[in-house]
């Protein structure tokens, strides 16, 4: 069953683990779920549990959404840190997406000039050019890579198209410097299989693709929410600490979320 739908284009402000003020913004359907992962520990579900509505906001609802909330917001003398496209699965599958990009940020320097523009994607389509350059153009473009092996990749965030590592790292070389890398550290079971991507092998590989990647910042965290798949379990942030101790000597910025 999905824990969380969000069912406005633009909600909140709600306060993020990692990125504070939070003004959340749905560009996918209000009661269902459209997704190109099909992530065991994803708050809004499984893919096959939000089936019920396949509609997209179109540009010109997004845009009224936007600008509504951003002149309340402003009218309360309140702060955002962030505008946070996220919502109900993968943001970039909106037909819209490169001018919904283009419209944020021209209503973010006009009404909310020091709010940051986020985008949490699991990079199914950062290799798209105009996918690409809306990407490269906001503050935070957080890119997920839960671990360096496709069969884990298999197993925790169950890609619905052919994924590799591979493929990513060669689509991720335009990003070099400028992204930053999300990764979920988790354990369990799951259809009889365990999942854990924090066993040494994991680690060690993970570390390695980290560093060839060169994000500008790394961000990991664990579970804090209900999950679709019941048999998973948080990773304590002691041991994501050891995780992130050798990149962190090496200079990388590393934020922790427990």
């Amino acid at each position: 069953m999905s824990t969380i739908l969000f069912d406005q284009i633009v909600f909140g402000p709600i306060h993020s683990r990692r990125l504070g003020s939070s003004l959340g913004v749905n560009l996918l359907p209000m009661k269902g779920k459209l997704c190109s992962f099909d992530c065991l520990y994803c708050e809004c579900g499984f893919n096959a549990d939000g089936k019920g509505d396949n509609r997209l906001p179109t540009l010109e609802e997004f845009c009224s959404a936007l600008e509504t909330k951003l002149k309340e917001i402003k009218g309360k003398n309140e702060r955002i840190d962030t505008i946070t496209f996220s919502g109900n699965g993968e943001p970039t599958i909106h037909p819209n997406f490169a001018s919904i990009i283009k419209e944020t940020l021209i209503l973010r320097r006009r009404l909310f000039p020091l709010a940051k523009v986020s985008v949490l994607t699991n990079g199914s389509r950062i290799h798209i050019p105009q996918i690409r350059e809306a990407l490269l153009s906001v503050d935070n473009a957080i890119i997920k890579l839960d671990s360096a092996f496709d069969s884990t990749i298999e197993q925790i965030d169950r890609p619905q198209y052919p994924y590799s590592i591979a493929d990513m790292k060669r689509n991720l070389e335009p990003y070099k410097g400028k992204f930053v890398l999300q990764t979920m550290f988790l354990k369990g079971v799951h259809d009889g299989v365990t999942i854990d991507n924090t066993t040494s092998k994991e680690v060690a590989a993970w570390r390695k693709i980290a560093i060839e990647l060169e994000p500008r910042e790394i961000m990991i965290y664990t579970i804090d929410r209900e999950t679709p798949a019941k048999n998973l379990s948080k990773v304590s942030i002691e041991e994501m600490e050891q995780i992130a101790a050798p990149l962190v000597s090496l200079g990388f910025k590393v934020t922790i979320s427990g």
